[in-house]
């Protein structure tokens, strides 16, 4: 199969369009239509180019074939439309298509500063500095760039690089001069200790972040990796004390984003006293994983999914969390937040929103996130009795005692907060009217695993009804897109075993990615991080967006707790508390990761 032409770019697929801009006028001329190019993103207040690539995946050029062909035959004889042809079809060897980023401004260079705050912190040390490396390994991050690690603990630059060095790994496929990158990624990180709340200290770091600077103009961003609780100092600090003079400053705020719909506003309200809305980058890392990301190019550039995408042909759609340990010393925190608040009300929710979401009218940010806002706000307000809640308990398997969460130390003895829970969610709208959103997440069950089921209607009047068996379940097809781990995509069928009589059997259509793609996929905080750099806000979460989300779960949430309901408990490693089967059966479904084939 001839490959896709791939793009040249580290950034967002939205850039594609970028890339036949030139074509796109050349056509204009030879078929007297209106054309207009998208224009390239901003950098504060400037228009500029962001050239760069770290990975050949395909772009999918969204033009009418047959318009485009007939186009190109057309002057088929001129030669400088022919090289462009040429171009549009054909694909660069990586090597050489690799050209770091250059944040050239009208001749002036520019530099990105990316302070880590709170660098001291689990979070920067596992999860932002390897992907701030893994993006330099990439060559995805412009030609100037400087790394700061801010926190209170106090440390050198030498401790602060050994801390970071111990976390730092190259790409699978590319070992060659892991030890060299790593040593020069290291040479541009540098820390300053201070306190949060300190306008002074953040003062120092403006020094300091200028030195480096040495003139060029400014881009600066923020990763808050602290607690919420002083999410509001440290931005307040940034803004007024260290934000670019002549370029942008953008604020990376890490979930969870308040604990109901009034904490949420009075957070989003507090920080707006400091910074613009298009300044704050809202992260749920879910968004940025390969398979969320994809669930839009599936569904809308496959003919064969988008008319099959509604109430008239879809039964259930089902979002299945689950890890396979417990708290082990997070208790203090997850008790404050509980696993609706920790994963169901952002990481799954907004894929619900992903997936349910009307056709964009294009791949810019606003236009994604409006869609997703009216999916939001026409779900309705979830009621206690839709959802099943339960906390896992010690379990002895063989001779292996696992705790529960109570026996966490750092968790109260009495406490009611639910470690699992299964919910069932609608969508009044056209597409979905009466259609049943299952999600269910739990800690300390039997697996780990993250995925979104789509369960199909039956067949009407099925012909092979009596040759398959009486189990409807199993004779619907079924579409799965198992997010991690084992990343794929599978769709289940009925197929008629081979030999002389009639049996049928369940059998997958499988695209297994570490069997397609040879290539690791890059981490979620790699891609949020190379976006936010950029300015591209489509995998980040909008104000409105964050207060739709919230109105869904807050009135059950406080119901629950000013109740006091207590949950089902479960053991350590099993599947679950029973009513979450319960649940499920209400509305004649079965939950779909229950199947022997899985």
């Amino acid at each position: 199969m001839a490959a896709l032409p791939s793009s040249n770019r580290c950034f967002s697929s939205s850039s594609a369009y970028s890339n036949f801009s030139s074509i796109g006028g050349s056509l204009q001329r030879l078929r007297n239509i209106p054309y207009s190019s998208v224009s390239p993103k901003k950098l504060g207040s400037k228009s500029v180019s962001l050239p760069g690539n770290c990975d050949n995946f395909p772009n999918v050029i969204l033009m009418q074939d047959g318009a485009l062909a007939a186009a190109m035959s057309a002057i088929e004889n001129e030669a400088p439309i022919r090289k462009l042809k040429e171009g549009l079809f054909s694909v660069t060897p990586p090597e050489e298509q690799k050209k770091p980023i250059d944040l050239n401004v009208d001749g002036n260079k520019s530099t990105v500063s990316i302070t880590v705050v709170g660098a001291s912190g689990d979070l920067a040390k596992k999860k932002i500095f390897p992907a701030l490396f893994a993006l330099y390994y990439e060559d995805c991050l412009p030609e100037h760039f400087t790394v700061f690690g801010y926190a209170r603990s106090k440390m050198t630059d030498a401790e602060l690089r050994n801390m970071v060095s111990k976390t730092l790994t190259c790409r699978i496929d590319k070992r060659e001069n892991c030890g060299e990158k790593i040593e020069q990624f290291l040479k541009r990180c540098f820390y300053h200790s201070g306190q949060y709340d300190s306008q002074e200290n953040f003062v120092e770091l403006d020094k300091k972040l200028s030195e480096h600077e040495a003139g060029r103009s400014s881009n600066r961003l923020f990763y808050l990796s602290i607690p919420p609780n002083i999410f509001v100092d440290a931005a307040r600090c940034a803004s007024i004390s260290a934000s670019g003079a002549s370029g942008w400053t953008r604020i990376i705020v890490e979930k969870p984003f308040g604990r109901d719909s009034e904490s949420s506003a009075a957070l989003t309200k507090s920080l707006k006293q400091y910074l613009n809305e298009d300044q704050i980058f809202r992260i749920d890392h879910y968004l940025g994983k390969e398979l969320v990301e994809n669930l839009s190019v599936l569904r809308f550039s496959n003919l064969i999914f988008e008319p099959l995408w509604s109430r008239q042909y879809i039964r259930n759609v089902q979002l299945i969390f689950s890890e396979d340990f417990g708290t082990e010393g997070r208790g203090g925190y997850f008790d404050h937040y509980g696993i609706i608040r920790d994963i169901m009300q952002n990481h799954l929710l907004q894929i619900v929103a992903l997936f349910a979401m009307e056709t964009p009218v294009s791949l810019d940010a606003e236009d994604i996130r409006n869609e997703k806002v009216k999916v939001l706000r026409s779900m309705r307000t979830l009621r206690v009795d839709d959802v099943v809640i339960g906390q896992y308990k010690s379990h002895t398997k063989g001779s292996v005692s696992y705790p529960g969460y109570t026996d966490d130390k750092t968790v109260p003895k009495d406490s009611l907060t639910p470690t699992f829970a299964a919910a069932a969610l609608f969508i009044d709208n056209a597409r979905w009217d009466g259609v049943p959103f299952l999600m269910k997440a739990g800690k300390a069950l039997h697996n780990r695993r993250a995925e979104i089921r789509v369960q199909f209607r039956h067949v009407p009047g099925n012909l092979y009804n009596r040759n398959f068996g009486t189990d409807l379940d199993m004779a619907t097809n079924e579409f799965v897109i198992r997010v991690q781990p084992d990343e794929a995509i599978y769709l289940k069928i009925n197929n008629k075993v081979p030999g002389l009589g009639m049996r049928l059997d369940r059998s997958h259509l499988n695209l297994l990615y570490k069997s397609r793609y040879m290539k690791e996929i890059p981490d979620a905080y790699e891609r949020l991080l190379l976006d936010a750099i950029e300015g591209e806000r489509r995998l980040f979460i909008r104000s409105d967006e964050l207060d739709a989300a919230w109105s869904i779960f807050t009135p059950v949430l406080k119901e629950l707790e000013e109740k006091k309901i207590i949950p089902e408990y479960y053991p350590y490693g099993s599947r679950g508390p029973v009513g979450a089967h319960y649940l499920a059966a209400r509305y004649n479904v079965k939950w779909g990761d229950l199947g022997l084939d899985d």
